[in-house]
């Protein structure tokens, strides 16, 4: 039994590692990229361009969102782009009283002279992606740009995404999101820190790198043909936007990310809401490494690096799975190292796959002084919300390792909207109602028993007089123990 225990946490510490180094290859990337990727300025059209620009759907999936559709039309009404070549679908699937609302703001819209439409389904099959589909029916556009109920896009957005699609086997043009409640709160704080990450590193990364990217579910713009060329949207994962994106890639469409090209959106305030996104983007990611990869990894036209992109890309959600597979054998490999100290250089080897964590530091501080500056008050500043970051990564292990498994058994379950607040800059508590009325279920039981596990462990540590593992239990012990907190707090 010592010996399977070793062995399992070795080969979780080796995951990890070998991610750490696919990020370090994306670093690679984003440093030689520099400026040279996707910078061209948009066109100033003039009067005499009208007849040449192509016509364009913007497709507006909602469901139950009265506290920002108002806000998400308004904007929509004032993007720059000639009314004549432009289709605006609101697909609202909602079942409350913001349908009627909706439906009042769209007919408004209409006499103001805007071509828009409320479609409306009863049934809602599929969620997002058989609205999607649905509406794709009747599109007018050639081009189909994508936005959330939460997402304020530039009044120029169109005109800075459109001129990227020259070449006819460019299928897709992604957006940065960028962040309306950043500083709302810690929670917020880590939410925008890791995503800066993904669209800051990563996507540039695997952009410049000729590798597979993804669409990330709004803020993007996709050329018609290329959807239908992929096989349209599917409602078999909970990630429709990344097996989308991998099905067209798959037959040789051409992605393009733009990273200056920004479109603020809401992060989740509440830690209910902020689980249910990641237990649905971490389930959705082990359904399509299920559905994609062997394609991938069976197609002789994609090149090796590629292949070895994609497999990390798809299996990133399993991350949390090695982690909590580290963190709770960790103790036991304690018990184990000072019963055997005979195995010295296995103790040894371990600790020295921990280099992958100043990889994950170096990443991110390189992605973080992107958008921020290079000084040591940045850094100081960068060196909290990385550790903020990583304890609360860990806290939610559990809950993301619930969410990876059932996607690799297959086990289907609704898509599940993230509540929105109409949350602007500078906003502070926002009253999100009495009670969430979130369960106490049996996973937040587990996470308050891991807080107490990760106490136990700092004891140990302290009883044993070994702290080589002293500052991973004590991440371990705070990351779970806020994790219940916050969840304990939002049943009200």
């Amino acid at each position: 039994m010592q010996l399977f225990i070793l062995i399992l946490y070795l080969l979780a510490l080796l995951f990890v590692f070998f991610y750490s180094l696919s990020q370090l290859q994306l670093l690679f990337y984003f440093l030689k990229a520099g400026k040279s990727l996707h910078y061209k300025k948009k066109k100033n059209f003039t009067e005499s361009d009208k007849d040449n620009l192509p016509l364009v759907t913007v497709q507006l999936p909602i469901y139950n969102e009265k506290l920002v559709v108002e806000r998400l039309l308004k904007r929509i009404a004032q993007l720059e782009y000639p009314q004549e070549k432009l289709e605006i679908q609101v697909l609202d699937d909602s079942t409350d009283a913001s349908l009627e609302v909706t439906k009042k703001l769209v007919a408004k819209l209409q006499k103001a002279g805007l071509d828009i439409k409320h479609i409306h389904r009863k049934d809602r099959k599929d969620y997002k992606a058989g609205a999607l589909r649905e509406a794709l029916k009747t599109a007018k556009g050639e081009f189909i740009a994508i936005f959330d109920a939460d997402f304020l896009m530039q009044k120029d957005w169109l005109l800075q995404t459109l001129p990227h699609f020259e070449k006819a086997e460019i299928g897709v043009v992604q957006t940065r999101w960028g962040h309306l409640n950043k500083n709302y709160s810690l929670l917020t704080k880590i939410q925008a820190f890791a995503l800066d990450y993904h669209f800051i590193l990563e996507q540039v990364g695997r952009n410049f790198g000729k590798h597979f990217i993804n669409f990330n579910g709004t803020a993007g713009i996709w050329r018609k043909t290329c959807i239908l060329d992929a096989g349209n949207w599917q409602g078999d994962t909970l990630t429709e936007d990344l097996d989308l994106s991998y099905r067209a890639q798959l037959k040789n469409w051409k992605f393009i990310y733009l990273k200056n090209v920004v479109s603020p959106a809401e992060l989740p305030i509440t830690i209910t809401a902020a689980k249910s996104q990641q237990f649905r983007w971490n389930k959705g990611a082990a359904e399509n490494f299920k559905k994609n990869f062997l394609k991938i990894a069976r197609n002789s036209g994609i090149s090796w690096q590629t292949k070895i992109q994609s497999f990390f890309h798809l299996l990133n959600s399993s991350m949390f799975l090695a982690v909590f597979t580290i963190a709770v054998l960790s103790l036991p490999v304690l018990v184990i190292k000072n019963q055997h100290p005979e195995w010295q250089y296995l103790y040894l080897f371990m600790a020295g796959l921990g280099v992958s964590t100043l990889i994950f530091l170096a990443t991110y501080w390189v992605a973080y002084s992107a958008v921020y500056s290079k000084t040591i008050k940045t850094f100081s500043k960068f060196l909290g919300l990385f550790l903020s970051f990583f304890t609360v990564a860990v806290g939610l292990s559990l809950h993301n390792s619930i969410a990876v498994l059932e996607g690799y058994r297959g086990k289907r379950s609704a898509f599940i909207r993230t509540p929105k607040f109409n949350i602007q800059k500078g906003s502070k508590n926002i009253k999100v109602g009495s009670k969430s009325h979130a369960k106490f279920t049996f996973s937040l039981l587990l996470e308050i028993l891991l807080t107490f596990y990760f106490a136990y462990a700092i004891y140990f540590a302290f009883a044993l007089q070994d702290f080589s593992l002293l500052f991973f239990h004590l991440m371990l012990f705070l990351g779970f123990g806020f994790v219940s907190l916050q969840s304990l707090k939002a049943r009200g």
